[in-house]
């Protein structure tokens, strides 16, 4: 039977995976893809998020239905509709193209996260600063958008992990410009085991670095910590 603890480290497979043909490339293609997703989710669900929580308007329950609906169709029936569309717009095997449909499966979770954080905040505080000076987008920016960082992490952790993690759109959608997830998948099916492992754990290593910078703006959503 195998010892618990192993007897003979090394890191001979691991550097044989760093240094397989295609590996890198695809290391640096899942880091913009993921951070390029994290931007574009930002910056349409926050304000999206925001509009939900503050503004009553014609439309907005069916608005938050609708964008409940988006979560209900697979990237799989989808997955010939866009590989078709992108190639009509020269999106197909581009970093911008994955990053697209990443943002399109994250920004549900990104506007229903940020619109309870929005609710959250005190909305005299804005009106606060308005009567100071601020204008609508000026008191978003400088009261609202500090107050609900812990929220805005907490999404930015979630949208960097649906995009590092997805493989699916990303190995349709690519041919050269393969993420890492899609990379792994391709190379390492036929693999020994030892080889999956070494995938496996070069896949969480940047995962687990995103989340360890981010980290101090989550863990202001519980209070200071001693």
């Amino acid at each position: 039977p195998k010892t618990l603890l192993p007897t003979n480290l090394s890191a001979d497979t691991m550097s044989f995976f760093v240094g397989s043909t295609g590996v890198m490339p695809s290391v640096v293609n899942s880091i913009v893809v993921a951070l390029l997703t994290v931007v574009i989710g930002l910056l349409i669900g926050a304000p999206a998020g925001y509009a939900v929580a503050r503004f009553r308007f014609w439309g907005r329950d069916a608005f938050q239905v609708g964008v409940l609906i988006t979560k209900m169709f697979p990237v799989a029936i989808l997955s010939i509709p866009l590989a078709v569309a992108f190639i009509h717009m020269d999106l197909y095997d581009t970093i911008l193209g994955v990053a697209l449909v990443h943002s399109a499966m994250a920004l549900p979770f990104v506007v229903l996260v940020t619109a309870s954080v929005f609710a959250g905040v005190s909305a005299e505080l804005e009106e606060a600063a308005m009567t100071l000076g601020c204008s609508r987008f000026q008191a978003f920016l400088r009261v609202a958008m500090p107050l609900a960082l812990p929220g805005l992490a907490a999404a930015a952790i979630f949208t960097f992990m649906v995009s590092w993690n997805e493989v699916f759109a990303a190995t349709i959608l690519t041919v050269r410009n393969r993420t890492l997830p899609a990379q792994v998948l391709a190379n390492l099916y036929d693999s020994p085991l030892y080889f999956r492992f070494a995938g496996g754990f070069f896949l969480i290593v940047p995962a687990f670095i995103f989340i360890f910078i981010i980290r101090r703006y989550l863990l202001n959503l519980w209070g200071p910590t001693r």
